[in-house]
């Protein structure tokens, strides 16, 4: 998969340090993967939410973190459409 909104990413684990490894580590996979479904992804990240329209919120620290992103599986592109702590998620709009 093509992973845009890598600088969001970036700027995270410049603040969260702790998030490093594990941001880095969902980077590598998602972009060595070439989901079709929804299922095929949570096939792979049985923890990720997919709350429909092509969309994906996986658990990034033990669930600490929350990482949002749109998938488009025909482009095979996956767009970060937000990072942040599990307090803030909670007052994302996701739709």
């Amino acid at each position: 998969m093509k992973l845009l909104g890598k600088q969001q990413l970036h700027d995270f684990k410049e603040k969260h340090a702790d998030a490093r490894s594990h941001i880095e580590s969902w980077e590598a996979e998602v972009e060595s993967m070439e989901w079709k479904t929804p299922h095929e992804l949570k096939s792979m990240f049985p923890s990720a939410d997919t709350p429909g329209n092509q969309q994906a919120i996986f658990n990034i620290c033990g669930n600490r973190y929350r990482l949002w992103v749109q998938v488009e599986y025909k482009q095979r592109i996956v767009l970060v459409r937000k990072i942040g702590t599990h307090k803030e998620y909670s007052k994302w709009k996701i739709v």
